[in-house]
């Protein structure tokens, strides 16, 4: 199995990878594939509208994730990766005004937003709980075209087909990658890293050197710091209300003024490096929760966790290099493959244990690295902050990425550090195998009430508003 550090490490915009970003990718490849695809084109017929269908969680809480807005913007030619966060409003009104698409490169197509763009909460579609319909129609609204499309988490889009093809290879035995080292699980990783004298980290690059050059890979893994890190920047400076209708504050910036206090005047603060984990954690959050620039690591909605703790090691490691910083995304990305690829990281699927539980597992495997684990301590650390994030449920209030979401990814880098620390008094021997845990987290989701899983018709999504 090989899923590259970039599938997991995508830059893009908030609040949500699996409702904004996947939707929003979905709905660029149905106009691509509207324009450019081989599918049967009656004679003198073309394609005058497009209308597309949201089901299950993406209909339930799509407004609060900004989902419509996505989907308006994807079919308007945009990607995740490239849309300029300052255009995207502008583009939103010319297309609810106008009633009408008009893509670079693109026939101008009619989509009327209040008709066109359906939220359908009483029919699910059978794939996954983030399904999407896209249809593209004539004149007299014939339906010349219909795909389906799934949000799987993390930004990763796939057709029906791709879906049912994914689900047809669960449990069987995965044809071998063409890496050097093609580990499915946690088990296998550690034999491989036994037998090979190698790092986790160091297995992982040769894996990704197999698709791009050294230089490549390590512009890359920058590009991907250099954007978390200007996420936290943006965070700790901005204030206000965040958007949705809570009147949510953002509460940052407040903070990190009074820690920056401390620092100057040498304060004492037991509670420091809890306070600085989770300020840098709740500063990305804010901004995903805005709709800002942010990487999925491996969600939005868990974004804030991977690189809270990679600041917070380079704020307080004197020694840290470049090398630290390459080490704990590829270790870290080692890690989120596995448990995507043996369980799920979309909380619409299994809750949200699968969004910062995973993001906590990702960042405590790139601490206890770059502080000199080994891969058996590195495993640990792993399973112990997922293991203590299993049964999570995702309830979001207002179907926002606000309440509890900030917090929860404050309490995972906590968690992650937290668990590192302990895999370090160890010598990696360990009673739960990380495999175990991740298991469990699958069995756990596929357990859960539909309501705990990012519907908010559950939990602190009801109870929050009835109080």
């Amino acid at each position: 199995m090989f899923l590259s550090v970039f599938d997991l490490y995508k830059i893009g915009i908030g609040p949500s990878s699996s409702h904004t970003m996947g939707p929003m990718t979905a709905a660029n490849m149905f106009l691509l594939e509207v324009r450019d695809g081989e599918w049967p084109r009656p004679t003198q017929t073309k394609v005058h509208r497009l209308k597309a269908y949201m089901h299950g969680s993406l209909a339930f809480t799509g407004v609060g994730h900004a989902t419509d807005r996505a989907v308006i913007l994807g079919l308007c030619g945009n990607v995740p990766d490239q849309i300029d966060p300052d255009e995207m409003e502008a583009q939103l009104q010319r297309v609810k005004k106008e009633k009408k698409l008009n893509a670079p490169g693109h026939p101008v197509y009619a989509f009327d937003p209040a008709v066109d763009l359906v939220l359908e909460r009483k029919i699910p579609l059978p794939g996954h709980a983030n399904g999407m319909a896209f249809e593209a129609l004539d004149k007299n609204d014939r339906v010349l075209l219909r795909r389906i499309y799934y949000s799987v988490g993390g930004g990763f889009v796939v057709t029906a087909e791709e879906l049912e093809q994914m689900k047809s290879s669960k449990g069987k035995k995965t044809a071998p990658s063409n890496v050097p080292y093609p580990f499915n699980n946690a088990a296998e990783m550690l034999k491989m890293a036994d037998k090979s004298g190698l790092s986790i980290a160091e297995m992982k690059r040769k894996n990704e050197e197999t698709r791009m050059s050294a230089e490549e890979l390590d512009a890359g893994l920058d590009k991907i710091w250099g954007a978390m890190r200007s996420c936290i920047d943006r965070g700790l400076n901005n204030e206000g209300i965040m958007p949705g209708g809570l009147n949510v504050p953002r509460r940052a910036r407040h903070i990190n003024d009074k820690l920056q206090d401390e620092w100057r005047n040498n304060r004492h603060n037991p509670l420091l490096a809890n306070d600085w984990l989770s300020v840098y954690a709740m500063a990305v959050n804010e901004e995903n929760a805005s709709g800002s620039r942010v990487v999925t690591a491996p969600t939005n909605g868990a974004a804030g966790v991977v690189p809270a703790v990679l600041r917070y090691f380079l704020h307080f490691h004197e020694d840290a290099t470049e090398k630290d910083i390459h080490d704990f995304l590829l270790t870290s990305a080692a890690i989120g493959g596995i448990i995507k690829h043996n369980a799920s990281i979309s909380g619409a699927e299994v809750g949200c244990q699968g969004e910062v539980g995973s993001a906590s597992a990702m960042a405590a495997a790139g601490m206890a690295a770059v502080m000199g684990g080994t891969p058996a301590q590195i495993e640990n650390a792993a399973e112990i902050a997922l293991e203590h994030h299993l049964g999570m449920t995702c309830d979001p209030v207002g179907g926002l990425v606000q309440v509890p979401c900030i917090e929860r990814n404050a309490l995972g880098a906590v968690k992650a550090v937290t668990a590192a620390s302990l895999a370090m008094k160890g010598d990696g021997k360990h009673f739960v195998p990380l495999d175990a845990c991740i298991e469990t987290m699958r069995q756990t989701g596929n357990d859960m009430n539909e309501r705990y899983k990012e519907t908010s018709l559950g939990g602190l999504a009801v109870n929050v508003v009835e109080c």
